[in-house]
């Protein structure tokens, strides 16, 4: 090799790198526009079915259909937001009419019975809060500065809204947008492979978001009717909130059942903790626990094993190790960026034993 040869090389190499560094600044800077993406082929893959049923069997254009399914997905978060805004106004008009000594003797009143039924040493609340570090750093001043962001996150959701419903809207129509974007990266003759690849991981992705759906869906209903017996302050909201946590494997569970609790005991401050208080706590997370084993033997079954194909062990050790690596995001994400995976091996590795094994029921 010569000297021109391999100053060609360097630069060349120099080239490449300097090109993937500046894609990824690019893809960083437009992370949010990713984000938007990323969430309207959710969407699409959510509603896809539905525009399909509207066709065939309701003979609905196909335009029209698309429409209706998005005022669909706007009614749902419509209705979130109407959900969460009242309780919102309510508890911010309350909480300039709290009589704070009340709050303070029902706090400390609950902390000495909790005390009392475990036979511990009491613990003072209110002075515990006093010497935190939050409480003596608090800057009055910090206020509207607080209120300056969230106008702005507000702003930032509207366009986010936006983004999102005008992306899906094109996607639900046009079913062969995307695949026709990828394909501009197909060698010439992998286009047929390419097409097969993006298919199949459509329809598994399709089956499994909505059976999420439903998972969140059927939870719901449970949670809801379960706050309601037992008279929780706002059912429907905590319900919600505790049936999204949902959606992160193992961890959304954990942290749902302790948020159930807490909005428990606050519902009944100021009552008995030994005769109301623990009871009431106990048949809730009773029915939580009833909640749970419905979703871990019914729900969940139906979901990993028609959708994706997986072992449930399969999975658990894939969500634990994207866990490990990317936090709760990555989580969220593995069992569909797994899936994704999968298929793309059977189609170009399926020489190897390994790879027939993990996808043979695919």
């Amino acid at each position: 090799m010569n000297a021109k040869e391999l100053s060609y090389g360097i630069l060349r190499a120099t080239g490449i790198m300097l090109g993937i560094i500046l894609l990824l600044y690019f893809l960083y800077e437009i992370q949010s526009v990713l984000v938007y993406i990323a969430i309207a082929g959710v969407i699409s893959l959510i509603g896809r079915p539905v525009v399909i049923f509207l066709k065939q069997k309701l003979k609905i254009p196909n335009q029209m259909a698309v429409i209706l399914v998005l005022l669909l997905v706007l009614s749902f978060f419509t209705g979130v937001v109407f959900v969460f805004v009242p309780i919102v106004i309510e508890q911010s008009q309350h909480l300039g009419q709290i009589d704070m000594e009340a709050f303070r003797t029902d706090l400390n009143n609950l902390n000495t019975q909790i005390n009392t039924y475990l036979g511990v040493e009491e613990i003072n609340i209110i002075e515990g809060l006093k010497q935190s570090e939050f409480v003596r750093n608090f800057d009055i001043t910090a206020i509207p500065k607080f209120l300056n962001n969230v106008f702005g996150i507000l702003g930032a959701a509207l366009v986010a809204i936006f983004s999102i419903i005008f992306i899906s809207f094109f996607l639900l129509k046009d079913s062969k947008l995307m695949i026709n974007s990828i394909l501009v990266f197909a060698n010439q003759g992998n286009e047929g492979k390419f097409q097969r690849v993006f298919n199949k991981i459509k329809i598994l992705l399709s089956r499994y978001f909505v059976g999420l759906t439903m998972q969140v869906s059927v939870l719901f209903i449970l949670y809801t009717i379960l706050l309601s017996v037992f008279e929780v302050r706002n059912p429907i909201a905590i319900a919600f909130i505790c049936a999204t946590l949902n959606l992160v494997p193992y961890l959304g569970p954990l942290f749902a059942g302790i948020l159930m609790a807490l909005f428990v005991i606050s519902s009944n401050l100021g009552a008995d903790f030994t005769v109301i208080i623990l009871p009431r706590l106990m048949y809730v997370m009773l029915g939580y626990g009833i909640c749970q084993l419905i979703d871990n033997f019914i729900s969940q079954p139906m979901i990993f094993g028609a959708s994706v194909r997986s072992h449930p062990l399969e999975i658990f050790l894939i969500i634990l190790i994207a866990g490990l690596l990317f936090g709760i995001t990555g989580m969220v994400v593995a069992v569909p960026f797994y899936t994704a995976l999968k298929v793309i091996a059977k189609e170009s590795l399926s020489e190897y034993k390994i790879v027939k094994r993990l996808t043979r029921d695919l």
